[in-house]
């Protein structure tokens, strides 16, 4: 009996956040939220460790197309999405791709991505070399809140 509490306490427990790590960098939480049509958004946090500035050059997954994204408002008060062709981590700094900012887009989904599922893909870095990561679709945080990327301490 104490089993069968054990795994369905297991079962309902949320999806744990994980951490990865690839030479002098660390991705935290790589996640998305649900999506109401064929476009998703991948968020994570990377912090280099090192001495030398490294790039995430791409992300590849089964979509028919991934890009590095960033949003931003225009001075017409529109918000604007640009194509990036990398993002710059510096060393020793940790850059935070969220809502409003800088992000992954996933592009041509076939269904919906709803809570619970998974969507593996692989980060590719200009000197650090690529590391397959795994982004789970979690809730929407509730309004005013921030997504938690753990701890990030580079000091």
């Amino acid at each position: 009996m104490k089993k069968l509490a054990l795994l369905m306490a297991l079962a309902a427990a949320p999806a744990v956040a994980q951490d990865y790590t690839l030479g002098d960098l660390t991705i935290a939480h790589p996640m998305s939220f649900p999506s109401a049509g064929m476009t998703g958004a991948g968020y994570l946090a990377i912090t280099n460790t090192g001495d030398v500035t490294d790039r995430l050059l791409a992300v590849t997954a089964d979509f028919p197309r991934v890009e590095l994204h960033e949003s931003s408002m225009d001075e017409d008060g529109m918000m604007r999405m640009e194509q990036q062709d990398f993002i710059e981590i510096a060393a020793g700094d940790t850059v935070v791709l969220q809502p409003g900012g800088l992000h992954v887009m996933f592009m041509g989904l076939s269904d919906p991505l709803e809570v619970g599922a998974e969507i593996p893909a692989t980060l590719q870095f200009e000197n650090a070399g690529e590391i397959d990561v795994v982004f789970q679709v979690e809730d929407r945080p509730a309004e005013g809140e921030t997504i938690d990327h753990g701890e990030m301490d580079h000091d």
